[in-house]
C-alpha cells in the first residue's frame, strides 16, 4: 500500500478515490490535488511511483490541513464551545444533535442505541426463589 501523508491508501482503488481515505480530503479536493501534482486520477494507487507519492505528500502537507492537525483543530473548536457554555457546546457535551434536528424520534447516531426496557417474569409458586432484594 502506498503511504501518503502518513496514511496507507488502498492500493486497488483509483487515486482520486484512494486519496479520500485521508481525513480532510473529499472527492473534489482529491481531484484538485491530483491535477496540481499532474498525476492522472484514473491511475490505480498501486501503480503510483515513490516519486509521485512523495510529490503528493509534499503538496498535501504544504497546502492543506489533514489527519491529526485537522482532528486536533476540530476538537479544540468543540472544546471551546463547551468551555464558554454555548448552546452548541451543551449539545456536544450531552451527546445530542447540535444543528437543530429533532430528538423525539431519530437522532440515533448521536444518542446511541435505545435503552431496552425488559419485562420480568413472575416466579411460579414451585419455582426458584426470587433474587435477593426482589419483591415477589
Amino acid at each position: 500500500m502506498p503511504r501518503i501523508a502518513g496514511v496507507d491508501v488502498p492500493k486497488e482503488k483509483r487515486l482520486d478515490v484512494a486519496l479520500t481515505s485521508l481525513y480532510g480530503i473529499g472527492s473534489q479536493l482529491s481531484r484538485k490535488v491530483l491535477t496540481q501534482a499532474q498525476i492522472e486520477p484514473g491511475k490505480r494507487a498501486k501503480e503510483l511511483t515513490d516519486d509521485d507519492a512523495a510529490k503528493l505528500t509534499r503538496l498535501i502537507q504544504a497546502s492543506y490541513k489533514v489527519e491529526g492537525d485537522l482532528r486536533r483543530e476540530q476538537s479544540a473548536h468543540i472544546k471551546r464551545l463547551i468551555d464558554i457554555g454555548s448552546y452548541r457546546g451543551l449539545r456536544h457535551k450531552k451527546g445530542l444533535p447540535v444543528r437543530g434536528q429533532r430528538t423525539r424520534t431519530n437522532a440515533r447516531t448521536r444518542k446511541g442505541p435505545r435503552p431496552r426496557v425488559g419485562v420480568r417474569k413472575k416466579t411460579r409458586p414451585g419455582g426458584p426463589a426470587p433474587a435477593a432484594g426482589a419483591k415477589a
